[in-house]
């Protein structure tokens, strides 16, 4: 089973995915666009070719909890998402992502144009990776291994 997952943004949509076993995750693709209708249609494609099951998306509240007006655009994108696809549409957290994914750009220098392509995706990354590690814990599937 994969899963998905999805940094929204106004101009750029981070997209990442699981392995088969739904143990990591790994950026797939940014989709820079600000046509939401092309942007929907890429994610179907997306989730049709990797066979998804869930689609993990990265829900901004401010750091109070309350949803401000970002929250609510990606709240209508996420109505208008699941008018598309079958796949089982999971909120998440994404408080701080955006600063995680920015602070390892930071740490592996990747400066200028090349950063604005990615973070996104590497946004999408933690968003997914965080859902992956809590279903993990709540399996109780070790996410290291011990050698003895």
């Amino acid at each position: 089973m994969r899963i998905m997952g999805i940094d929204y943004g106004d101009s750029r949509v981070g997209v990442a995915i699981s392995d088969p076993m739904g143990w990591t995750a790994q950026g797939l693709e940014t989709i820079a666009q600000k046509d939401q209708e092309k942007v929907l249609d890429r994610l179907v494609e997306l989730i049709r070719q990797y066979q998804v099951e869930k689609v993990v998306v990265g829900f901004p509240r401010n750091m109070n909890g309350t949803v401000g007006p970002r929250g609510e655009l990606t709240g209508k994108f996420i109505e208008n998402l699941s008018k598309r696809t079958d796949a089982e549409i999971i909120l998440w957290d994404e408080r701080l992502t955006t600063v995680a994914a920015h602070r390892i750009l930071n740490e592996t220098n990747v400066r200028g144009k090349k950063r604005k392509k990615v973070v996104d995706t590497v946004a999408a990354g933690y968003i997914l990776q965080g859902y992956l590690d809590s279903i993990n814990i709540k399996n109780n599937i070790p996410n290291n291994f011990e050698y003895k």
